[in-house]
């Protein structure tokens, strides 16, 4: 645990003060317009997926510049003199937008499965195959931009697991504090979504098992591209200066989430890249990530059972 503080301490003793309270400021008026106009569930609204597409890549391109922005306006040795940068700038809003919309494709393999099967399988299928098409782009925007090996932060070597296990039994008290809010006990827990299959199967345990199996695949996928590529390939460019702008990115990908998680994902965001930029490893950031959204769902499932007391 002291590894982490040592981490964060280090990287708030470096931070331009200015900077980080622009940039938190930008965060909360980006928020405060998502939940009061509802830009998030706006987009996806839209019928057409290559618009839907293009208005996610307006979204999260405008706030990850932003705050770039901020850092170039304010701390002028933060512009990098790279075009592989800009690169970057665009690629990363482009492959997340592909990547959030992408149910597409498993709803066209499992429209004809037979009712609740096809519910069922689009949403197991969905999360891996969202990894899979992730994982693709990410790797040729690696090998194109020539960055270190291994790929995107799956260093292994000298990983200690003890901190991550402390700093996750840390997050228990929020999480607890979580389910006792309506938005997020209408969110959590997500199995939830499948309760239609009870009906149908004589043991639905193994089928919500393996629901929460491929759930979990996703905080894969999502540790993997901010952590593990958007770190670490924008830390060759501004160094530790690039934590807080992946941050903000990170933050508007929870805009259709409650809107606790949504603030605190800010703040996760920057935890957790501090931590992967001095290990250059996401297995510290995936353990923490992973065990807070099964907890989540363990928390979602207690917090509707008290309630229905």
């Amino acid at each position: 645990m002291n590894e982490i503080i040592g981490y964060l301490r280090n990287y708030f003793q470096s931070v331009n003060r200015t900077i980080f309270l622009l940039t938190t400021l930008f965060v909360a008026i980006a928020i405060t317009c998502n939940y009061t106009f509802g830009i998030e569930p706006a987009i996806v609204a839209i019928p057409s997926w290559p618009l839907r597409i293009a208005a996610f890549f307006g979204l999260f391109g405008f706030v990850f510049t932003i705050a770039w922005l901020l850092q170039f306006l304010l701390a002028g040795e933060t512009i990098p003199d790279n075009r592989f940068f800009f690169v970057l700038l665009i690629a990363a809003p482009f492959i997340f937008a592909i990547k959030i919309t992408f149910n597409e494709v498993a709803g066209l393999l499992t429209t004809h499965f037979p009712y609740p099967w096809n519910q069922y399988w689009f949403r197991v299928l969905d999360w891996p195959l969202k990894l899979l098409v992730t994982a693709a782009l990410v790797t040729a925007i690696w090998r194109w931009g020539r960055f270190d090996k291994p790929l995107a932060g799956l260093q292994a070597k000298g990983f200690n697991v003890q901190p991550y296990l402390l700093l996750l039994l840390g997050m228990v008290p929020l999480i607890a504090f979580a389910a006792t809010q309506n938005d997020f006990l209408h969110t959590y827990p997500k199995v939830q979504r499948i309760e239609i299959i009870n009906q149908y199967v004589q043991h639905s345990f193994p089928w919500k098992l393996l629901y929460e199996l491929s759930y979990g695949i996703d905080f894969v996928t999502i540790e993997f591209f901010f952590r593990g590529f958007l770190v670490l390939a924008f830390a060759r460019f501004a160094g530790k200066h690039a934590i807080l702008p992946v941050a903000t990115f990170y933050c508007s990908i929870h805009f259709g989430k409650p809107l606790f998680e949504c603030i605190t994902s800010y703040f996760g965001g920057i935890v957790l890249g501090a931590v992967v930029y001095n290990t250059r490893s996401i297995w510290g950031g995936l353990i923490v990530h992973l065990g807070i959204a099964w907890l989540m769902e363990l928390a979602g499932y207690l917090g509707h059972l008290y309630k229905g007391m």
